[in-house]
């Protein structure tokens, strides 16, 4: 139980909807069920056509993870060898698990990635950031101090070549908590985040015809055990041509439609707070 002053609590016997999980690599198996992963931290991480940078996130991440926790990379149909590099990268390391991606967009890449994962915290990665290497540290440390279900944690946003274009991804969007408001206007990036395992328990599976994971995790975070705002950068939100996450808007009705949609949903899914 995670109470939150006034945020709800979680409770209830909902469980994840299952998935198939299909490992790429001989070497990289799928260790759920076994109670092998010892740790307790999973960071997923959904990737795609991502060799340009998914080493040096890789390489960011993996100094920060002890023995026991997991790197889930979930690896999409792609054409540039990051199927290849992921498996390179496994073979080198033993917390790393690289399954084959349902090839169906990124929501669903993170949805299996999250699925398969099984550390008390659950850490979302991009394929072409680079993490601070306090960051788990800080996180966990505001997981503590807060007693909220998710975390949420400042970025500088960067170019392709890491030069900073804004200090703070907070202040450039406006990034507050509030569950309205984040309907309105959404703060959430996946990047940023991490939650509680015992959030999935609503989170997973996503609604159908979502636009992206973020928002959604963010939401039912608010209405689950309450969201902590990291005031602190903790990683290089690197922007670049080739960027999954979507720089323009959809129409004003795909948008009011997909509002309409969340909050259905986040009603028929929350918890109650008895």
């Amino acid at each position: 139980m995670l109470p939150k002053e006034g945020r709800g609590r979680y409770g209830g016997t909902k469980e994840p909807a299952p998935c198939v999980l299909v490992p790429l690599c001989p070497w990289s198996g799928i260790r759920g069920g076994g109670g092998l992963v010892t740790g307790e931290v999973s960071v997923v991480l959904a990737a795609c056509n991502g060799s340009l940078y998914l080493r040096e996130q890789v390489e960011s991440i993996l100094p920060q993870l002890h023995e026991g926790d997991q790197l889930i990379l979930s690896v999409d149909p792609s054409t540039d060898g990051t199927c290849d590099l992921a498996c390179g990268l496994a073979a080198a390391d033993s917390r790393i698990v690289v399954l084959q991606g349902p090839g169906q967009g990124v929501p669903r890449n993170f949805e299996q990635a999250i699925a398969a994962s099984e550390g008390a915290y659950v850490f979302l990665s991009d394929q072409d950031d680079v993490w601070c290497p306090h960051k788990v540290a800080a996180v966990r440390d505001a997981f503590a101090a807060s007693g909220a279900a998710l975390v949420l944690h400042d970025a500088q946003v960067v170019d392709q070549d890491l030069e900073v274009v804004a200090p703070s991804f907070f202040a450039q969007r406006g990034s507050r908590p509030g569950y309205w408001r984040n309907i309105l206007k959404n703060s959430y990036i996946g990047c940023c985040m991490a939650f509680r395992r015992e959030l999935t328990q609503v989170a997973l599976p996503f609604p159908e015809r979502i636009p992206m994971h973020d928002q959604w995790l963010g939401l039912v975070g608010e209405k689950n055990g309450g969201v902590f705002f990291l005031d602190e950068p903790l990683i290089a939100y690197r922007r670049h041509t080739a960027n999954a996450t979507a720089t323009t808007h959809a129409g004003l009705a795909q948008m009011l439609a997909w509002r309409i949609r969340l909050v259905r949903e986040l009603r028929r899914r929350s918890f109650s707070a008895s």
